[in-house]
């Protein structure tokens, strides 16, 4: 007779108490996560998170509550929470090997190859997790067994953190990101998560938890001063599209370069003014490139009589809805599209971006996907469950799992699919991770290689590289100082040609990859360098009828086969809740009407 406590068998039960699990990232899906690890009987939980509260998590993350903003969220946890990054270098292999589980809650591409190259090196199992609207993915990672987190290109990510948005934009998505936010807060409906001035709480722009915490509640210690909504402020100016311009695009950012510390690894963004641009424009400002109108990249001053054209139709249309009346961004409304156009592309200047031509704003604009709470919620629930049967030494029933937004033929929200395999091909989890990447090695700079290629494509942290020409020649090296002169020479400087190899290690990932050099001189226009054999920012296609069975990667086929283990059964205690008792019931409903993964033993929390 199998002895239970609660629905959990009493050895899994009492071993919940004593094993150590990590939880990286205590955001939507981290504040569910905590909650329900704790619920489920575990006792021992770290986590790992370097942000701060901020008034926006409340809706979702409901670990939180208003007397935490600007505190850390790892410390408002107080599961033995440590208040750092994931990539902090702390937190090596041996950090890892410290845990019997870990379980990935993050919202970054970056931090996810990090911990998945972590939890390789270390040996340790890994659960991953996303959401995108209304769909979410769990997966489990096991060196050996499965495809790790890299082995497949990914999509091109759709949400970002705030700070990013705010402060340090890398990409054009970024930008257009942060354009559609400030259309929201000028003549939309006005969102406390889509802030567009700078973000004063900004953890990596002040490593004093203190500072950061004096910053995030500074609206109350200020006096006198009345702090208003970018709504109103604009409202006081009648919409003024000069006044919005240099507000936006000099004053903001002028205000972004006084936090010094973002910008002593980064380009720092240059301040625009609508008097000097006036000033100096050209009477007829040519476009770049060729094609239909929306295809042509408009230069800075036309963007300026844009955004200025742009913001005077949408004051209009404002003042005749009347008072009170709000616009509804749509991708197909021209004066909407031209001031995301415009303002984008402003900021994508500021910040020495490659402008986007209309067509490729729209295109990326009209893609993007908010967070929903109750998707964290089921999410969250999924990585419990397939926890613990990790613990119950039972990786060959975990499975990939799928939330669609409507159930599919065999009207199941939730699709259980079997794990893939590693890729033989895979440049992390191979047994000798190896790439290809063309590029010109007359115009690529070390530091290039070392920011764009290294870091930012293969998502290391502290690269050393040595070329393998018999000299071991050192051209990059983690350690300050020692080769920053390379940073601005030619990768051809060294040597290096077609057909050159580069042995890249990172000590802090415990990861070696050989980079075999592909010289071009033909790669598309504004393109710095390509991966071999890889389709840049596609999911890979859907396996053929014949492997349906074994590797189902699209979470759509009816054939995907859902764990059948009798022990597993037993096992499952079902947390698909938000906090709220009468949501707990109708999301565990749901788990048993639109899921093929059975449950015999089922709980309300």
């Amino acid at each position: 007779m199998v002895q239970l406590v609660g629905s959990l068998r009493k050895e899994l039960a009492d071993s919940l108490s004593t094993c150590k699990v990590l939880v990286v990232g205590a955001g939507g899906i981290g504040c569910e996560l905590l909650k329900n690890l704790v619920l489920t009987g575990f006792k021992n939980i770290e986590v790992i998170d370097l942000d701060t509260i901020d008034v926006s998590n409340l809706n979702r993350q409901f670990l939180f509550q208003k007397k935490h903003v600007g505190k850390s969220k790892a410390q408002v946890c107080k599961y033995q929470g440590i208040s750092l990054s994931s990539l902090y270098p702390d937190y090596n292999v041996e950090f890892f090997r410290n845990f019997m589980l870990v379980m990935n809650a993050l919202d970054n591409r970056a931090a996810r190859n990090h911990v998945n190259r972590m939890c390789l090196a270390a040996d340790i199992p890994l659960i991953e997790s996303g959401t995108a609207g209304y769909l979410g993915q769990v997966t489990v990672i096991k060196k050996g067994m499965t495809e790790c987190y890299e082995c497949q290109p990914k999509p091109t990510q759709k949400t970002f953190p705030g700070c990013t948005i705010r402060n340090t934009p890398s990409e054009p998505i970024h930008c257009i990101v942060w354009a559609k936010y400030l259309f929201n807060q000028l003549f939309g409906e006005e969102d406390a998560d889509q802030e567009v001035s700078p973000d004063t709480a900004d953890p990596e722009a002040s490593w004093n938890p203190e500072d950061t915490a004096a910053r995030a509640t500074a609206s109350e210690k200020d006096g006198d001063i009345k702090r208003v909504s970018t709504k109103e402020w604009a409202r006081s100016t009648g919409y003024d599209p000069v006044k919005l311009f240099n507000k936006l695009f000099k004053d903001d950012i002028m205000y972004l370069l006084t936090m010094d510390k973002l910008w002593k690894k980064r380009k720092a963004p240059l301040p625009l003014d609508w008097q000097q641009l006036e000033n100096s424009a050209y009477p007829q400002e040519e476009s770049v490139g060729s094609g239909l109108k929306d295809q042509q990249v408009l230069g800075v001053w036309a963007l300026c009589q844009l955004f200025q054209h742009s913001v005077e139709t949408l004051r209009s249309q404002l003042q005749e809805k009347g008072e009170g009346a709000e616009l509804v961004w749509d991708k197909d409304d021209p004066p909407a599209m031209d001031f995301v156009t415009a303002a984008a592309n402003l900021r994508m200047h500021i910040f020495s971006m490659n402008m986007k031509s209309p067509f490729d704003v729209k295109s990326m604009a009209g893609n993007i996907i908010p967070a929903i709470a109750t998707t964290n919620a089921v999410i969250a629930g999924l990585i419990v469950l397939e926890g613990l049967k990790i613990l119950s030494g039972e990786l060959e029933s975990c499975r990939t799992i799928f939330l669609n937004k409507c159930p599919n033929l065999r009207k199941k929200l939730l699709v259980p699919c079997v794990l893939d395999p590693p890729s033989v091909n895979c440049y992390v989890c191979a047994s000798k991770p190896e790439v290809t990447v063309k590029l010109n090695v007359h115009k690529t700079m070390v530091l290039s290689l070392q920011d764009r290629i290294l870091k930012e494509r293969f998502g290391m942290v502290a690269p050393d590289v040595q070329i393998e020409d018999g000299k071991g020649t050192i051209l990059i090296s983690s350690e300050e100082g020692e080769t920053e002169t390379n940073n601005s020479k030619f990768l051809a400087d060294f040597g290096i040609r077609n057909g050159s190899r580069l042995q890249v290690d990172d000590f802090l990932q415990d990861y070696t990859l050989l980079v075999n050099v592909l010289h071009t001189e033909e790669l598309e226009r504004d393109v710095e360098f390509e991966v071999v054999g890889e389709a840049p920012d596609k999911a890979p296609p859907p396996q053929t009828n014949q492997e349906d069975v074994n590797s189902i990667t699209n979470g759509n086929k009816d054939s995907a086969q859902p764990s059948t283990s009798s022990k597993g059964q037993q096992e499952i205690n079902v947390f698909l809740s938000s906090s709220h008792g009468a949501a707990n019931f109708v999301w565990s409903c749901l788990f048993v009407k639109y899921t093929d993964v059975s449950c015999q033993h089922f709980n309300r929390v």
